[in-house]
This record gives structure tokens, sequence and C-alpha cells, in this order.
């Protein structure tokens, strides 16, 4: 299910993330080390940042070769069964999502047309199937999940 990027619910962030965090100011910093590789990332949560008159919420990741930066975060995904939060961006048609699992690794997939999130995905190109497929999540109307459960 698709929740709010708030403050309110960082909890399950950092749950299924595995992750430790502080508050310093209006920043949450949540570090993240994979206990099988060793890696290590970073990410810091900005909300309601103040951007030319407007709340944004950002999303920062810290790696040790990389920096990544999701603007406009206003949902996300938690999954206990994948181990990793998909966190989501839109603007106007597009939307752009940055993964972040409990290995201490990230994938960012950026300014995606939401109309490849419809339909079936197996016609895409290979080179964009994947996109498609990881931002599907954020599509309330390309799952019904009323009622969803794994059988024991």
């Amino acid at each position: 299910m698709i929740k709010d990027f708030s403050l309110d619910n960082l909890d399950l962030v950092v749950k299924v993330l595995g992750a430790q965090f502080k508050k310093i100011g209006n920043l949450i910093r949540m570090e993240i080390v994979s206990p099988t590789h060793g890696s290590k990332l970073a990410a810091e949560f900005y909300f309601n940042l103040d951007v030319q008159g407007h709340p944004m919420n950002i999303l920062s990741v810290y790696a040790p070769h990389s920096f990544l930066q999701l603007h406009n975060c206003n949902g996300f995904i938690a999954s206990e069964v994948l181990n990793q939060v998909t966190f989501f961006g839109r603007s106007k048609d597009t939307i752009s999502g940055l993964i972040i699992d409990r290995e201490a690794s990230c994938s960012l997939y950026s300014n995606v047309s939401e109309q490849l999130l419809h339909g079936d995905f197996t016609t895409l190109p290979t080179e964009i199937m994947m996109c498609s497929v990881a931002l599907s999540l954020a599509d309330e109307d390309t799952f019904d999940l009323e009622g969803f459960q794994f059988d024991e």
C-alpha cells in the first residue's frame, strides 16, 4: 500500500530497512549497513522544506561512489517481503522512484512517463521494461490488492 511520505510513518521505513536513524533539526538521517556485504549508505529526509515558498519533501542518498536526490517525494511503499522501500515523486505526467534495500543498495528511475506503468510491460523495449515493473507499484490503478494475502 502506498503511504504518504511523512515523519509520522518513518518508523515503517526504518523497520523494513533495518536501519538506525537520528533527528537533526528538520533533517532525519538514516544509516544502513549490509550485514552480508558490509556495504553502507546514508539517506537523509527533509520534510516540508521551503523551496521558493512551496513545501517539498526531499530524499538524498549518500553511497561510497554516488549521490542521488529525489525531489517532490510524496509517497512510498515499504515491502518486508522484498526488504526494500520504494520512494516516489510525481510531476505532471511523469514519475520518479528511488529504491533502497536492506543490503544498502539503491536504484533510481527518473522522469518515467506514467503511461508506461499501464498495460503490458512485456511489450516494452527491454531497456525500459525494468523501470515499468519497479514503478508500477506506485500506480494505485494497476493492482487491486484489497483482501490479498499470501497463503501459508
